[in-house]
């Protein structure tokens, strides 16, 4: 007799045969591949820093820092698109030679990067010299085709990426100050991770929530005090932001707003479907707040909260690039030693399947009509965030024997819940 899907998926998450995946990649890599994986991520960078359109992003802030230093205003420029905290951060890239920066950039991207995969890990206390760390990174670089174009472009997503896992791992041993510090830090540098300021209400961290608020918004009045004509931010640069730019960005677009009216849905269609998608995603972070599992200790309930706010504002933020989901996938990934996460769904791996390098796909969706795949990415997994954020807890049930009788399940006494798969190491 066939199972019905969700039973198979059960099934699928809880089999012994995963858990003995995990306990092989939580054990010592050896020294081969460790200098292997090394060797990737350093070779994603000099291949980058030898291309000629290396730090196409990062040019734009780089540009307002040197016009700043030209006694200039930096909004003069639409494609700089940042608080005036960011120009203060981006004055020593601009002091920095055009060929220092070169080699400099494209490691910095990829170091930033590695930072947040190591906060992730430490979250999840994930021996850092384990197969999962050495290795989880570099396949997730050669097989994850926006991480090669966020090391290339050189976006201040980098940033976000660190600081999100960092901020996490800070709240998880109770520093939430100093996890409201790094956010802060991270919104004056980009403003990616203003919807993290939720997570502070819910857990009502009213001090971390103020810090995380007065850091960027004090640079930036210094930044705005150093510059001439400050208010371009808001009767140029903000208006030209909330339109969701022009069509210099919409075919990387990924944003539902964006992608579904290329598709021929009308854009008041669009617009009500994904914000309808942001708030059952924030819904869900709220309810997924408020249900602790007795088999985690904390981590996996902030990471999976944490996940979907900032999913949720990718719905509807524009633009919506493909970079912009490295911000949750590496904790998202480094959760998956815990039993019932999500990468323990094949859903969650059928979900990344548009964007894994060198899928044959047909050549419609490649260069202006890649945001398609983009857009299926964020759909999916935001989806599936949601779905796991708004169902109640599972329990696994074990096999009950009394006298005289054969093995049989009992749900009413046996029901208990599913052990971590995670080893403690710190």
């Amino acid at each position: 007799m066939g199972l019905r899907p969700s039973i198979w998926l059960m099934k699928w998450e809880n089999q012994t045969s995963g858990n003995r995946l995990v306990d092989w990649l939580l054990r010592p890599a050896s020294r081969f591949w460790q200098f292997a994986s090394l060797a990737v991520l350093l070779g994603i960078a000099v291949s980058t820093s030898l291309r000629e359109n290396w730090g196409s992003d990062n040019a734009f802030v780089v540009k307002a820092a040197e016009t700043l230093l030209a006694g200039g205003s930096p909004y003069e420029d639409k494609r700089f698109l940042y608080l005036p905290s960011a120009v203060i951060m981006a004055v020593p890239e601009a002091l920095l030679p055009h060929t220092v920066l070169r080699w400099v950039l494209p490691v910095g991207m990829s170091g930033l990067l590695g930072i947040g995969w190591l906060a992730a890990l430490r979250l999840f206390a994930v021996p850092l010299r384990s197969r999962f760390a050495v290795c989880g990174l570099a396949v997730f670089a050669l097989a994850y085709k926006p991480y090669v174009n966020l090391v290339l472009i050189g976006n201040w997503t980098a940033i976000s990426a660190a600081a999100l896992p960092v901020a996490l791992l800070l709240a998880r041993r109770r520093s939430w100050g100093a996890a409201g510090l790094v956010i802060g830090l991270a919104i004056a540098c980009k403003p990616m991770l203003v919807p993290i300021g939720l997570l502070f209400l819910f857990a009502r961290q009213w001090r971390a929530l103020a810090v995380a608020v007065l850091v960027p918004v004090g640079v930036s009045l210094a930044g705005a005090l150093m510059m001439p004509s400050p208010s371009l931010f808001f009767t140029k640069t903000l208006p030209f932001l909330l339109q969701g730019q022009d069509s210099y960005a919409l075919p990387w677009d990924a944003s539902p707003i964006a992608v579904l009216p290329r598709l021929g849905v009308p854009e008041p269609v669009a617009v009500v479907v994904a914000f309808a998608g942001a708030a059952a995603g924030l819904w869900g972070a709220w309810r997924r707040w408020r249900r602790p599992d007795d088999a985690d200790q904390g981590e996996l309930r902030l990471v999976e909260t944490a996940c979907m706010v900032m999913l949720a504002a990718f719905l509807v933020s524009r633009p919506s690039f493909d970079h912009y989901l490295l911000v949750v996938l590496p904790l998202l990934l480094a959760s998956g030693v815990r039993a019932g996460s999500m990468p323990r769904s094949p859903w969650f791996w059928l979900a990344l399947t548009p964007q894994v390098a060198l899928v044959p796909w047909p050549s419609e969706l490649a260069h202006k009509r890649r945001a398609f795949k983009d857009c299926a990415t964020l759909c999916g997994l935001a989806i599936m965030m949601a779905r796991r954020a708004l169902r109640s807890g599972r329990v696994t049930l074990e096999p009950v024997t009394t006298a005289g009788s054969p093995p049989r399940t009992e749900p009413e006494c046996a029901a208990t819940p599913a052990e971590s798969a995670s080893r403690t190491a710190f």
